[in-house]
């Protein structure tokens, strides 16, 4: 059995990418793919996945449960298996918290590969560019009652070392035998399908419009989420774009952060990764396209069901 990994990032259209897989339930199904998503994951499969050294018998009763659904997987004719869980290489809450991009994907992923008995053949990643993933992260966050970040979290974050070409390469030293496969999120923003055939090969037509779920909310919205908390609303613009909380200059810094990333994926990502693209697009995005600004609900929907009656 094939197995797939899409580990997020988060705020880049995963909540979507999984409501797009359940949503063709029965052509994936028809092509004996199996779908593990966040509701599976969390709840049935990786519990215990991260226990401390201090109480490993969780970790070894997580990697036997891990093995256990494989077989049953396997059991019921999955011939590829797409596991779909952001959290697998951390929050954005704990990235956020250490002012740094998924500081410890290496030792989560490596426990992941572990656990799946290092039968792991891809590996997705999508990305997107700093200024907007941070931003993004920073909203998500904010609406859910954690506090602003401070105006030297956000330096700290303008400034860290630490970019997407750090992240790739922890996440190819953690899982060495698996292909790493890394899309732009401005590539394939409303187009799930798009990533589907990255991570499996399958080509799937996208059908019906995907609405564009669990976006983050606008700097209106978020005033008005934080006044509900009874919260410091000062620092909250009042209008219906985007919240940006970074300074003109924190933002340049880190879309050159992006823009070197990029680059160094072009250039080959040193054999590590590779960059797969929409050719069908001219140009790189900075927002949704036109047709997919359908405002999101809130996490998950079930989104842990499995392709297959296993």
């Amino acid at each position: 059995m094939d197995i797939i990994l899409h580990v997020g990032a988060h705020r880049s259209g995963t909540t979507t990418f999984q409501q797009y897989l359940r949503s063709q339930f029965t052509a994936l199904e028809a092509q004996s793919l199996g779908f593990w998503g966040p509701l599976r994951t969390r709840k049935s499969v990786f519990p215990g996945l991260f226990a401390t050294p201090s109480i490993p018998k969780n970790a070894r009763r997580a990697q036997g449960r891990v093995q256990i659904h494989l077989a049953h997987a396997q059991n019921a004719g999955v011939r590829k298996l797409l596991v779909s869980d952001e959290n697998m290489i951390g929050t954005s809450r704990h990235c956020l918290r250490q002012s740094a991009l998924y500081p410890a994907i290496g030792d989560r992923m490596a426990r992941i590969s572990a656990a799946f008995g290092g039968r792991v053949s891809r590996v997705v990643l999508t990305i997107r560019a700093q200024d907007l993933w941070w931003a993004s992260a920073a909203a998500f966050t904010v609406a859910r009652g954690h506090p602003i970040p401070s105006s030297q979290q956000r330096d700290q974050i303008a400034q860290s070392a630490r970019t997407w070409r750090d992240v790739i390469t922890d996440l190819a030293c953690a899982v060495p035998d698996a292909a790493l496969v890394v899309m732009p999120f401005e590539h394939g923003a409303g187009n799930p399908n798009l990533l589907l055939k990255a991570a499996t090969g399958l080509d799937v037509p996208l059908g019906a419009q995907v609405p564009w779920l669990n976006r983050s909310p606008t700097a209106r919205d978020l005033r008005g989420l934080l006044a509900e908390q009874g919260a410091d609303i000062s620092e909250i613009p009042d209008n219906p774009l985007r919240w940006q909380p970074f300074s003109q200059e924190q933002t340049t810094q880190l879309r050159e952060n992006y823009a070197d990333d990029l680059h160094w994926l072009i250039a080959g990502a040193d054999g590590l990764a590779t960059l797969t693209e929409d050719d069908t697009r001219k140009r790189a995005g900075t927002s949704q396209p036109a047709g997919h600004m359908t405002r999101g609900h809130r996490y998950n929907g079930g989104q842990g069901y499995m392709a297959h009656p296993g």
